[in-house]
């Protein structure tokens, strides 16, 4: 009987893995062919934001900490980025390495303090550290203040591939996002990952374990910071400005209401909130009806109908979990 029942959960799970196999196929041959048919720009934003709510989904989604400070992050590597190609005449991949180790910096930094906090304080504090940083930017020589960083070069990627294509640049962000995601999914996936998840769970308990919290902790942030740094220096090249806006509040509020919107603790689901929040930005941009209206109607009928997040109430549906889906927040 036993021999029977592993027999079935083997050819089940087999047949998840197939099924999601196909999902990912099928995803990665339509982001290949979108360029096609959708505007080039309008995908390159897509993906960034998408990649952005997917560090942020790494702290709040697998370590339970609230941010709401990661634009320090995205716009300082934007910024970062911006004044090294412009000024400097830094290749773009230099250009963004150094936004992702200026944006793991502050990452290191502003984790240092947060992370002694929990629950509220702890997001106050990343708040209020993000704001200082924001006040910087807007007083700062090299940021030009309320102008930003404009006209930046996208020059040549690796000397010989001219991201003045758009093409060129569609498959240079495509490439870096599958990058960015593939470490995220490592990464939620290694035994560093899943001693995040057990402080999620319980941090007491880790603690009785033997597990030193506050540094997983700070090694969670500081990645989530570096990954969103990536996201927002590879933004300042393909839209070729850096501005306040980049750094303000308003953009860490965007990025969660994206990571609630599709699934929190799901590696799926902040992709698919990043693409609902920038299609309905894109296409009210032009209308007289105000965007924020939009996404905040959108927000309250995914918290009062959506508990779990889009993607996460698909997971734990009984399509989903036939599927050979899983949802564990």
């Amino acid at each position: 009987m036993t021999d029977i029942t592993d027999t079935i959960q083997t050819e089940k799970s087999r047949t998840a893995l197939s099924v999601q196999a196909g999902f990912l196929t099928v995803g990665l041959l339509l982001l290949l062919l979108a360029p096609f048919f959708f505007y080039p720009i309008f995908l390159m934003k897509l993906l960034c934001f998408a990649l952005f709510a997917c560090a942020f989904n790494l702290l709040l989604g697998y370590t339970g900490l609230l941010s709401f400070g990661h634009a320090t992050f995205f716009g300082g590597a934007a910024y970062f980025t911006a004044y090294t190609v412009k000024e400097w005449g830094l290749p773009p991949e230099l250009g963004i390495l150094i936004g992702v180790a200026g944006a793991a910096f502050l990452g290191l930094v502003m984790g240092f303090f947060a992370i002694r906090r929990q629950g509220i304080y702890f997001a106050m504090i990343t708040l209020a550290l993000s704001q200082m940083f924001f006040f910087f930017c807007l007083q700062a020589k090299f940021t030009e203040g309320e102008d930003g960083i404009q006209s930046v070069p996208r020059g040549n990627l690796f000397g010989f591939i001219d991201l003045n294509s758009s093409t060129n640049m569609y498959y240079f962000v495509l490439a870096v996002f599958i990058i960015g995601v593939l470490i995220i999914w490592r990464f939620i996936n290694s035994p560093f990952g899943m001693i995040l998840k057990s402080i999620r769970e319980n941090e007491n308990r880790a603690v009785s374990l033997g597990y030193s919290v506050a540094r997983y902790k700070l090694g969670a942030f500081v990645m989530s910071a570096a990954l969103a740094g990536l996201a927002g220096a590879v933004k300042s090249i393909v839209f070729q400005f850096a501005t306040l806006t980049d750094v303000a509040w308003q953009m860490s509020g965007e990025v969660i209401l994206m990571t609630l919107l599709g699934g929190i603790g799901t590696l799926i689901g902040p992709l698919f909130g990043a693409g609902l929040v920038v299609a309905l930005e894109n296409y009210l941009a032009t209308s007289e009806f105000p965007v924020t209206i939009i996404t905040g109607i959108v927000f309250m009928v995914c918290v009062l109908i959506f508990r779990r997040g889009i993607i996460g109430e698909f997971y734990a549906s009984r399509l989903g979990r036939k599927l050979g889906f899983v949802y564990r927040r």
